[in-house]
């Protein structure tokens, strides 16, 4: 247990962003085990548990709250996280920080329902449901085999289907490009791996995508 709260409040002073959140309190492991999947999944990050959204320090009030640590990282994500916590006291009150490295093989999955896993990501200071799009990339990128983008007609259709500084819902382009969901998902994944084409998340929860400039 280390007593330094000039490093904490330092922290603390940073306030939430994409490689640090506070949490006032753990009472749902499910919860917690979205972070540590979407620091996981990203640039990894850390968690200062005990520390409210304003950044008052209100501190870890039981050790069941330190279970539910435990449990977020190892129990409730698939595969287990790699997490690393750190015990603080600040002005009489305990702080916990949980150090969660970006994850060697992705996606990292948090239990969101009974038989139910789904991969987040971390954008700004928010957790968000990984796109299809994302997972595909994930799995190509695991992939023992190299990656190989074939520049046919097929790819050559499918970007005609852009229009330049516009950007599409998942949705619109399957209608656009007629082809199947599954294929427009695998194609996107890769003109992205390849820059040619940009996905961005939209504060409604859309993903959208268009021609990289």
């Amino acid at each position: 247990m280390k007593d330094d709260g000039r490093y904490i409040m330092r922290l603390i002073s940073e306030g939430e962003h994409q490689q640090q959140d506070f949490k006032y309190k753990i009472t749902d492991a499910m919860k917690l085990a979205r972070s540590v999947s979407a620091f996981a999944n990203t640039d990894g990050g850390r968690l200062l548990i005990g520390v409210r959204d304003d950044g008052v320090v209100s501190g870890v009030r039981s050790e069941e709250e330190i279970y539910m640590m435990h449990a977020a990282a190892f129990e409730y994500c698939r595969p287990a996280s790699s997490i690393k916590f750190d015990t603080f006291i600040v002005s009489g009150k305990t702080v916990v920080i949980a150090t969660v490295p970006p994850a060697v093989h992705k996606p990292v999955c948090a239990l969101t329902a009974p038989d139910t896993y789904r991969a987040f990501i971390r954008i700004g200071d928010e957790n968000i449901i990984a796109s299809p799009v994302q997972m595909q990339m994930w799995k190509e990128e695991q992939s023992h085999q190299g990656a190989l983008l074939q520049y046919t007609d097929v790819e050559s259709s499918f970007l005609k289907q852009f229009e330049p500084d516009m950007m599409y819902r998942l949705g619109q382009i399957v209608r656009l490009s007629g082809m199947r969901r599954r294929s427009v998902i695998c194609l996107l994944s890769r003109l992205i791996r390849f820059g040619l084409i940009k996905q961005e998340y939209q504060d409604d929860g859309q993903y959208l995508y268009g021609i990289r400039s």
